[in-house]
């Protein structure tokens, strides 16, 4: 079975139609920009014939069976809705929406639609996250006692939509590893925000926080985690990282970039408890035809990949497993990881961690989405 894939947004998007070309359940049929000159240089660079600058004639051709969608920020919600609703699969690039009710909205049209919704989360198909949740399954991190993660970024010169966003409405890149290992649902938040951000991006969205940091409660379970994001006037080196703390074993994120992540050991003498380790790449667990683009540098030209893949470090090879998990689920008539519900339980951790700063660090509840 080949799945019809049409990519909406062409800047990060552009880095997956080589992806789609060579998996060997798609076909990478269509491609929509609403500047019509990117749109036929990328579609004539990569062969791709049918091209649409309007994206409800895309989802009006019954040949899509599903979209990616990379748009802005503030577009994921509406588009996500509109494809949904005229019968196409959706992933979409982080985060699900902006607000706790679009989230709602999404996982209702996916019920209703019957389509599969995934939201691109990168950091949970990345190498250090595969590598633990290996350890994880094989038990060598024994009980989980405590998970950690933060993202910190300078999104100074980043297009319009970035300026003075809270830094928690973009937290699904820490949300997701710490909620995605054991597969739990946060139950209630509490945040605090600290320190100010400059006016003239304080006013944009209300927002004046340099950092917010966020306990999570999960539903069913013994375990929180901690979270904490800063996207302006903070000096620190671009950092996605997360770290998993369990009576056998624990895994520490590097500090530094190009350093090595920590594995401590319980019931070692204490000089030999931390171990730095070197992550293995899992492009073992793909369709040979995409293992390459586990790799950083994947793309025929460096300098057109997109900022997000060169700042992030190459979003830890997670591009191919994220294509293949969608396509996967689409064939084998299955949810996806993450699904719907999960994708809003995440996002939304973030909305409602950030009226939680603004309101001093109060408990606030999250939605059964399972329910919706």
């Amino acid at each position: 079975m080949k799945v019809n894939i049409a990519i909406v947004g062409l800047g990060f998007g552009a880095e997956f139609i080589p992806i789609y070309q060579r998996h060997p359940n798609a076909n990478m049929y269509a491609i929509c920009q609403r500047n019509v000159e990117k749109l036929n240089e990328i579609g004539d660079a990569y062969g791709i014939e049918k091209r649409y600058s309007n994206y409800d004639e895309l989802l009006a051709d019954p040949a899509v069976d599903a979209v990616h969608i990379n748009s802005p920020i503030p577009n994921h919600a509406e588009q996500s809705l509109k494809a949904l609703r005229a019968g196409k699969h959706v992933a979409c690039t982080v985060p699900m929406a902006t607000s706790v009710e679009d989230c709602m909205e999404i996982v209702k049209a996916t019920k209703e639609s019957g389509k599969k919704y995934m939201m691109m989360e990168t950091v949970v198909y990345s190498r250090e996250f595969l590598f633990v949740k290996e350890l994880y399954e094989k038990g060598e991190l024994g009980k989980v006692q405590f998970l950690k993660a933060s993202h910190q970024q300078d999104m100074d010169g980043w297009p319009d939509y970035w300026p003075g966003l809270p830094p928690m409405h973009y937290a699904t890149h820490c949300v997701g590893p710490v909620a995605g290992l054991l597969k739990l649902e946060a139950d209630y938040v509490s945040c605090f925000g600290s320190g100010t951000i400059r006016e003239e991006l304080a006013k944009i969205h209300n927002s004046p926080f340099a950092v917010e940091s966020a306990h999570i409660k999960f539903k069913n379970s013994d375990l929180s985690a901690y979270v904490y994001r800063s996207l302006f006037d903070v000096a620190r080196q671009y950092r996605e990282s997360f770290e998993v703390y369990g009576d056998k074993k624990s895994f520490e994120w590097q500090l530094i970039e190009e350093e090595q992540p920590v594995i401590h050991t319980a019931k070692k003498p204490e000089p030999e408890i931390p171990e730095k380790v070197t992550v293995p790449d899992y492009a073992r667990l793909l369709p040979e035809e995409i293992q390459r683009f586990t790799t950083k540098g994947v793309y025929d030209a460096d300098d057109q990949q997109h900022l997000s893949f060169t700042q992030g470090g190459g979003h830890g090879g997670s591009h191919p497993h994220m294509v293949h998990e969608f396509v996967s689920a689409i064939v084998e008539d299955r949810d996806p990881f993450p699904n719907a519900a999960q994708s809003a339980n995440w996002t939304s951790v973030g909305i409602l961690a950030h009226e939680s700063a603004l309101q001093g660090g109060k408990l606030i509840q999250l939605p059964d989405f399972t329910a919706a």
